[in-house]
């Protein structure tokens, strides 16, 4: 089996992980291949544009129909003295 060294291992995420082991009755090299078997077992989907996500999130309400004013020759642009 394979084995890996994590360097520079922030002391805070260490001791959560050694208090998160010791819940879970595992040795901390136990609760990291827990981790990491979670995680990596499960497919993510691949990221969706912003504009596609909001869409999926309004379209159950419905859409609404706007009037759209008729368009108009533009007005002259103003003149400095």
């Amino acid at each position: 089996m394979a084995s890996i060294t994590i360097r520079d291992l922030d002391d805070r995420l260490k001791a959560r992980l050694r208090v998160r082991a010791a819940k879970n009755g595992r040795a901390m090299e136990e609760e990291v291949r827990v981790i990491l078997r979670t995680v990596l077992s499960t497919d993510e989907p691949a990221p969706r544009r912003l504009g596609d996500t909001i869409r999926a999130r309004f379209e159950p309400l419905g859409g609404v129909d706007l009037e759209l004013p008729p368009r108009t020759a533009m007005r002259a642009p103003p003149r400095f003295k």
